[in-house]
């Protein structure tokens, strides 16, 4: 038996599920908008990385591995960049190399796949500057006396058409921001004219730096082509950046930009928005000091990824409740060498994960069937059934592997990372051993007052067949 997908996503231009099917079979394409590289990821990030991750890693199934091709940039350079810069006294190259290679740690950490290209916003000035004279040679762009180039909101008509924004109730907003150089107070910046000790780069208008949103439309364009499938971020970036993207694309291609976009909901800290200001702002690093990566992805994944994700440490220690039922019942179990689909009493498994992936991702039925399939190697289990266990077992890890989940050893899972806070792994061994000493010796107080001491740092000790085996709590 084979499994014929028919992949349904959430397509946020059309505010409705549609059936995926991509330009060219062959070689689907997916952008999606990455870090501002001045500081250290936060929770936020990381549901952007997980999320595409996971949209990546499915495609790759479907399609095949070398007919997807995934990008996701690097903004680094923008106000907030060069501000941060001239706070450390150090050049903005040196600030954003730093905290590239800090995003790139934390996103193995959580098992993220490098993305097939990484383009970064300075490597493209280039595509920038030529798709910025196009806007300006096709009438929708324009220089303002103040040495700013701007886009014309006015000659594009279906501005809006993404977040559903009307240009007459955004022109009587408050928040709309007045400047005089405009010839629209909605009209949005392509390339701001050089200030004194700011990086720049020459162009046509003279010596400054692209805006924001044109990076995404030069990189993604020169990456994927004027046209591609699918383009991804959180729902933050909707309006005005996702929307002033496509003005500028079409603009200046003629093209239709992206057939599906895609948004991630906002991530919430107790049921409050996540901010700086109310303290209670995480980064990855903070949160994986005390949970296991694949815990925290897990709990990503827990949820929707439309829906809003709600960050606690009761959310956090379910999932790591959850995970640790799905690695017990993995513990020391044969795995078959191999699963496919063909047999009547397992194919069930594969239909019910793939037509919860096939519905736009939905990962948290995905985990359901995982759930099913380790209550199924647990009842073969009892029954003494280690081959039919291991078939089991080894579909279980298939498909949860689409997830990025139980690709390690049960014991490492349970036995965590040293990025964790609390005893070292090389500490507890340590102790076990002088605890293994003190009942050679027949020193029964001091193994006692050891397991106790390791209890209390949140160390389980099981001892089997004279062989003792820890794990966290």
């Amino acid at each position: 038996m084979s499994y014929q997908h028919k992949l349904n996503l959430h397509n946020n231009l059309t505010k409705q599920k549609e059936l995926f099917k991509p330009i060219d079979s062959k070689q689907v394409r997916l952008y999606v908008c990455g870090m501002t590289v001045y500081d250290y990821c936060h929770i936020g990030h990381a549901r952007v990385l997980v999320v595409f991750d996971v949209v990546s890693r499915y495609l790759r199934h479907i399609f095949g591995d070398k007919n997807v091709t995934y990008v996701r940039n690097i903004t680094d350079i923008d106000d907030k960049i060069i501000a941060r810069a001239n706070e450390n006294n150090e050049s903005f190259t040196e600030l954003t190399g730093r905290f590239i290679n800090e995003m790139n740690k934390d996103a193995d950490a959580l098992g993220i796949q490098r993305p097939d290209q990484e383009p970064r916003a300075t490597m493209y000035m280039v595509q920038i500057i030529d798709m910025i004279q196009a806007l300006v040679d096709k009438g929708y762009a324009y220089a303002a006396d103040n040495g700013d180039v701007y886009y014309d909101v006015s000659k594009y008509e279906p501005y809006g058409q993404l977040s559903g924004k009307r240009l007459e109730d955004l022109r009587a907003g408050e928040r709309v921001d007045v400047d005089m150089a405009k010839d629209d107070p909605m009209d949005f910046v392509l390339w701001k004219a050089a200030k004194p000790d700011e990086p720049s780069w020459n162009s046509p208008w003279g010596k400054g730096r692209p805006g924001w949103h044109i990076e995404c439309s030069a990189m993604s364009t020169h990456c994927l082509g004027n046209q591609f499938d699918i383009h991804g971020g959180g729902l933050d970036l909707q309006f005005p950046h996702h929307e002033n993207e496509i003005a500028q694309s079409e603009g200046a291609t003629g093209c239709k930009f992206v057939n599906y976009w895609m948004h991630n909901g906002f991530v919430r800290v107790d049921e409050e928005k996540m901010s700086k200001s109310l303290g209670n702002f995480f980064t990855i690093r903070d949160v994986l000091k005390k949970y296991d990566p694949e815990v925290v992805r897990y709990f990503i994944l827990s949820s929707h990824y439309r829906s809003p994700l709600n960050y606690s440490d009761k959310h956090l220690d379910g999932a790591k409740s959850s995970l640790t039922t799905l690695y017990t019942a993995l513990r020391d179990l044969p795995l078959a060498d191999n699963a496919e689909m063909g047999d009547a009493n397992t194919d069930r498994f594969y239909t019910a994960f793939y037509t919860a992936m096939d519905d736009d991702f939905n990962s948290s039925e995905a985990l359901a069937v995982l759930f099913d399939l380790a209550r199924e190697v647990n009842r073969l289990r009892e029954a003494d059934n280690l081959y039919e266990a291991g078939k089991i077992g080894a579909i279980l890890k298939q498909l949860a592997a689409m997830l990025g989940l139980l690709q390690r050893d049960a014991t490492e899972f349970f036995q965590g990372t040293d990025t964790q806070d609390g005893l070292s792994n090389e500490a507890i061994e340590q102790l076990i051993a002088q605890r293994l000493d003190a009942k050679n010796n027949k020193d029964w107080a001091a193994s006692d007052r050891i397991r106790d001491e390791l209890k209390a740092e949140g160390i389980v000790l099981e001892d089997k067949a004279g062989v003792t085996t820890w794990r966290r709590e």
